[in-house]
């Protein structure tokens, strides 16, 4: 017993002191915060923006949104817009090229052409899109009906006349009310990516950038080249759009757009 009294004794003491606490810094006390002698003007909301912020807080704060990117090369597109003013005298935008393009993708993929009815998902009939058109008053978002089903010189037309009738306030209800999908397209205004939050009760809305010259390498054995590349963001409700979903509709969004002869079709 005295001997292991004694090694017990022993390891003790050379064992090093327990390392103190650290101590922690005092409380930092923060006075109020400096006004700025800055003036400011507040601006009253419109009904429509008031309608807008109250219908786009309750999606974000209810819809479990998810959000899925595809690159488009837009090269060919580009080609087939100028081989359309040059041969038949037809002018298209880009933006009607992504409605034509994206119309048959939902009928290729009509689950994503939904809604959540309160309780369980439902395919829509038709393809009817919602097109974001900023007014002085908001953004709005005209429908053009049937898209499938349309040419590409009756989708230019029918934005033409909805997106400038828009402007002048002259939209009747049932021409921006409804609508089984929506497109937001900031290209123009030099936005190549963002998200965008779903027009309830849709379940998908895409963001539209802007075509930006990139180098890519098709394979280890291509040379690198330079393209116009887009890129398109769908924000997708998870109970009715799941991952699988959202990429089978963007690539066949993406195979549309990398072949603009079959939007003739």
């Amino acid at each position: 017993e005295a001997t292991t009294e004694g090694a017990a004794s022993t390891a003790a003491a050379a064992a090093p002191a327990a390392a103190a606490a650290p101590s922690l810094p005092p409380p930092v006390e923060v006075g109020p915060v400096p006004m700025t002698d800055v003036g400011y003007e507040e601006a009253n909301a419109s009904g429509m923006r008031k309608v807008i912020s109250k219908r786009l807080t309750a999606s974000f704060a209810e819809v479990p949104h998810f959000y899925v990117d595809v690159e488009v090369e837009l090269d060919a597109l580009l080609a087939f817009r100028k081989e359309l003013k040059a041969k038949h005298e037809v002018a298209v935008s880009v933006n009607d090229l992504v409605i034509r393009s994206a119309g048959l993708a939902l009928r290729d993929v009509p689950e994503a052409n939904a809604f959540w009815n309160g309780s369980a998902a439902e395919l829509n009939s038709t393809v009817d899109i919602s097109v974001a058109v900023a007014t002085p008053t908001g953004l709005i978002t005209p429908i053009v009906q049937n898209v499938d089903k349309k040419g590409l010189v009756d989708i230019t037309t029918n934005v033409k006349d909805l997106a400038g009738r828009a402007k002048e306030g002259k939209l009747a209800p049932e021409e921006y009310q409804g609508g089984t999908f929506t497109i937001s397209n900031l290209g123009m205004f030099g936005i190549n990516q963002f998200s965008a939050v779903i027009n309830q009760p849709q379940a998908c809305i895409m963001a539209v950038g802007g075509g930006t010259r990139t180098v890519v390498v098709d394979s280890k054995e291509s040379e690198p080249r330079v393209a116009t590349i887009m890129t398109s963001r769908l924000s997708c409700d998870r109970r009715v759009v799941d991952e699988a979903i959202a990429a089978q509709y963007l690539q066949a969004f993406q195979s549309y757009m990398n072949k603009p002869q079959l939007l003739m079709m």
